[in-house]
C-alpha cells in the first residue's frame, strides 16, 4: 500500500473563510496543504473540507490524520 508523503510533523494553522476546500491527501501539492492536481495517477485523492465558520483551523500536515483534513495530532506518534 502506498504512503503519503509526510510534508511536515505539525498542522497548519489557517484562517479559512467559510466554503468549500480540497485537502491535499497525498502529500506531492505543491501548494499545501491544498491539492493542486498532483495525485493524478497515484492511489490517493483529496478529501474535501467544507468550513461554515471563519476561524483558525489546524489542518493536517503529516497526512496521516484519521479525521482527514484536520489535525488529530497523529504527527505526534509518527517514526522519524
Amino acid at each position: 500500500m502506498e504512503l503519503p508523503i509526510i510534508v511536515q510533523r505539525h498542522s497548519y494553522k489557517l484562517e479559512l473563510e467559510p466554503g468549500s476546500y480540497w485537502w491535499c491527501a497525498c502529500g506531492k501539492s505543491s501548494n499545501q496543504p491544498f491539492c493542486d492536481g498532483s495525485h493524478k495517477g497515484s492511489g490517493f485523492n483529496p478529501k474535501e473540507l467544507i468550513i461554515s465558520e471563519k476561524k483558525i483551523y489546524s489542518v493536517c500536515g503529516c497526512k496521516h490524520s484519521q479525521k482527514g483534513a484536520l489535525c488529530d495530532g497523529t504527527h505526534r506518534n509518527l517514526p522519524e
